[in-house]
């Protein structure tokens, strides 16, 4: 069994990815400081490590440095947020051998480490291309993905199926309102065609599961599913990640990489977040889809490739188009069919089965049997504005459960509910000047707690730091 040591002053969001790696079958630790780690470092057997890249005593550098000084070979995965990811970079030229960005993809996570660990494992294969994303410690995503994957209808046992006679997956509900039945409807008529779709949403709406229930009710479902995060991708990394790599094609280049394509041949490819993407990476991206072939970086010899696309944004594209920052001809190409996704506050019938199918989630992840919220609760869940969708939900639930003494989950459990919306809550920013200082109040409201005002302004964190970068909002 692998030992892993998980790095992490987040003490919730450790214990829940010690216990999520724990049942993949990993023997792991924790430790909430560098100090800390260094000690089981020093007194036991360590395979893999998990670090932050910020921590209160020191940083993830410095256990590198520390680790290099006593000749440990120990492998690092780096874990950081999206304003940091310049930083990580920095990392593996000092010897980290991955870094992987925060909210944490599970797939993605599970591949990495295979990689470090120089592992072969069939399981790990099989769950890095299932249809069914584990979602389980991913507080923001996307991403994904992050990302949410719904069941359809009322809850289904695994093996049931739905008309089309594929097993539809139960980790995830779909909903019973008419925008949710109208939405699923259209994914049925699309998935089995090889269309290339957009999907438009705001944060946490739950594009990356219907991209998987894309693959899976297509003609490709027996094909690997390969998700891409474009928002956290630097731009000079890219190309790497799209098309791969030959060893030496640049500093740090130590083996030959899979780029996403050729991993995704004859399956999908999900491009989460695509309007990201700088300008000259959609030239690169567009060529790959025009041509059906890719040059992995530093090598001549070019690889055929057979991909469906899906990609999903929380932006205007056209309005891109029209400013400079997104190629028109791209925009077309992945815009054969656009699914729109509606935002939880739109789906009030679905709100308490969204509630209750994520508190039985809980119950299980942390062995509880609360039976349900109580009236007054479940009244505070419909009226709230949910500005943050089926994600901010999710963890809120989860909170709850944690916290709840009873039965039942009361209001006193659902503090994050009592806080008022600010006007512009989840309200499209009309002008920069207004969109900056939107950012502002919502920055003042929750003490420069980048992920809430996020919530409050209802776009993704990763969209709140572009903002903060193009008007130059000092963290």
């Amino acid at each position: 069994m692998r030992s892993i040591l998980i790095v992490e002053d987040d003490i919730t969001y450790g214990m829940m990815l010690k216990t999520w790696l724990g049942k993949k079958g990993f023997q792991v630790t924790s430790a909430s400081s560098i100090a800390r780690a260094q000690k089981l470092i020093e007194t036991e057997h360590i395979d893999l490590i998990l670090s932050d890249l910020r921590l209160p005593d020191k940083d993830g550098i410095d256990l590198l440095k520390w680790l290099g000084e006593r000749g440990l070979p120990i492998p690092l995965i780096i874990m950081t947020g999206y304003a940091d990811i310049q930083s990580a970079v920095q990392t593996m030229k000092l010897g980290a051998c991955d870094y992987i960005a925060k909210p944490v993809n599970p797939d993605e996570l599970l591949k990495k480490m295979d990689e470090a660990l120089n592992t072969s494992s069939d399981v790990s294969k099989q769950m890095m291309h299932s249809p069914q994303t584990d979602d389980a410690f991913a507080p923001n995503k996307s991403s994904v993905s992050s990302k949410q994957m719904m069941h359809s209808g009322k809850e289904k046992n695994s093996a049931e199926k739905d008309t089309t006679g594929v097993s539809a997956p139960s980790d995830f509900l779909e909903g019973e309102s008419d925008a949710a039945r109208q939405l699923y409807n259209y994914v049925k008529l699309v998935s089995p065609t090889n269309m290339s779709v957009l999907i438009n949403g705001a944060s946490g709406t739950g594009k990356e599961y219907v991209a998987h229930r894309i693959h899976q009710l297509s003609k490709r479902s027996g094909q690997p599913f390969v998700a891409i995060d474009c928002g956290s991708i630097p731009k000079e990394l890219a190309a790497s990640e799209f098309f791969g790599h030959v060893k030496g094609a640049f500093t740090g280049a130590l083996t030959d990489k899979t780029g996403a394509f050729v991993a995704a041949n004859g399956g999908t490819i999900f491009l989460d977040e695509i309007g990201n993407l700088s300008y000259e990476v959609q030239i690169q991206l567009l060529r790959a889809l025009q041509e059906r072939k890719i040059r992995p970086v530093g090598s001549t010899k070019e690889i055929q490739v057979d991909v469906r696309l899906v990609s999903a944004t929380n932006e205007n594209l056209e309005q891109a188009i029209e400013k400079g920052t997104f190629r028109e001809d791209l925009y077309h190409r992945i815009n054969e069919f656009t699914l729109r996704m509606p935002q939880l506050k739109d789906r009030r019938e679905d709100i308490l089965l969204f509630a209750n199918f994520f508190l039985d989630q809980a119950n299980r992840e942390m062995d509880k049997h609360l039976t349900g919220f109580d009236e007054k609760a479940s009244r505070a869940l419909l009226e709230y504005h949910w500005p943050g969708n089926l994600r901010q939900m999710k963890n809120i639930v989860r909170r709850a459960t944690l916290l709840a003494q009873g039965r039942f989950i009361t209001p006193d459990e659902l503090s994050d509910l009592r806080e008022p919306a600010p006007a512009f809550a989840g309200m499209p920013l009309r002008n920069e000047e207004t969109e900056k200082q939107h950012i502002l109040e919502a920055l003042r409201q929750t003490g420069n707690n980048k992920s809430r005002a996020a919530l409050l302004l209802g776009i993704d964190r990763k969209t709140l730091y572009n903002k903060l970068k193009l008007y130059g909002i000092e963290s």
